[in-house]
């Protein structure tokens, strides 16, 4: 954690809704006039699309069925964490980004599922802003988790977060239900070994309840909206958090514990301008003291 170069992570696994949690921020940064370094976690993956297809072929005839992207021996966890300590301490570090489709490739003259070159981030930036799957993983070799000042877990409940990968990965990516499904199966040990645990070092955690039928999520034709869901919202540490405010401004909010509040899906987005803003203040306050001591 660092008061002049502060870090922010959302996590969250593949279909989850980070996305959406990341345009929030990227508002309230504008607002604000936070510059960010942006950094997206499919970067740090060890593979380039067509060299995981290769290397999951390779691993399923060896008989592991089990080869996946949230797995660490497909993501560069070190390089990861080595970024995230750099710039906690000078600002600096280096990164790079994953093209997923033909209008990210385009400019960059690059095939869709490649990466870009390495470089450093930009100079003088307030804060650096992570997204993707490995915000907050600890392993016995690294802990990723120690270093951002704010870390939010974005974790809808199992079926919904299913729901929203079949519908994006047929509607945006061509896939069939069964190759998503295949996915899906494929991936849930590491799943269960490096996305879960990430949720017990979050600061904050967004997990949204649809109020409709999703036991078969793979026969869902459509995602539950926002306004067909709730909203969970867990603090780690509730000491300064104005729950009083928060359920005045936020209709048909209520508390289900002492830390937790639950709010209506259509109101996620106020909710979190309400919860992040203030922290993004104290990180920009507490940030400007520590640079005029220098």
């Amino acid at each position: 954690m660092s008061e002049r170069h502060p870090i922010i992570a959302i996590t969250g696994s593949s279909g989850a809704g980070t996305t959406s949690v990341t345009r929030t921020f990227a508002n309230i940064f504008r607002r604000e006039g936070v510059h960010a370094a942006m950094v997206e976690g499919d970067s740090f993956h060890r593979f380039d699309r067509k060299t995981m297809k290769v290397k999951a072929a390779e691993a399923e005839a060896a008989g592991n069925k089990n080869f996946s992207h949230f797995g660490v021996e497909n993501n560069l966890f070190e390089e990861l964490e080595q970024l995230f300590a750099n710039y906690a301490k000078s600002g600096t570090g280096r990164t790079r980004k994953y093209l997923h489709d033909l209008t990210e490739a385009a400019p960059y003259a690059q095939e869709p599922g490649t990466f870009t070159a390495w470089e450093d981030v930009p100079n003088n930036t307030d804060l650096l802003f992570y997204e993707g799957l490995h915000g907050a993983v600890v392993t016995p070799q690294v802990n990723i988790a120690q270093h951002p000042d704010l870390l939010v877990g974005v974790v809808p409940v199992i079926n919904l977060e299913w729901i929203q990968k079949i519908q994006r990965d047929k509607l945006q990516r061509g896939y069939s239900t069964e190759a998503v499904t295949d996915t899906i199966l494929r991936r849930m040990p590491d799943y269960v070994n490096y996305i879960c645990p990430q949720f017990m070092h979050t600061h904050v955690n967004f997990q949204r309840v649809p109020m409709v039928d999703t036991s078969n999520p793979f026969i869902s034709r459509d995602i539950p909206s926002a306004d067909e869901s709730m909203v969970v919202i867990r603090f780690a540490q509730p000491k300064g958090i104005d729950f009083q405010y928060l359920l005045n401004m936020i209709h048909d909010s209520f508390m289900s514990r002492a830390n937790t509040i639950v709010v209506p899906g259509g109101k996620m987005e106020i909710a979190m301008q309400l919860i992040f803003t203030p922290f993004v203040w104290r990180m920009m306050e507490r940030r400007k003291r520590a640079l005029s001591l220098l």
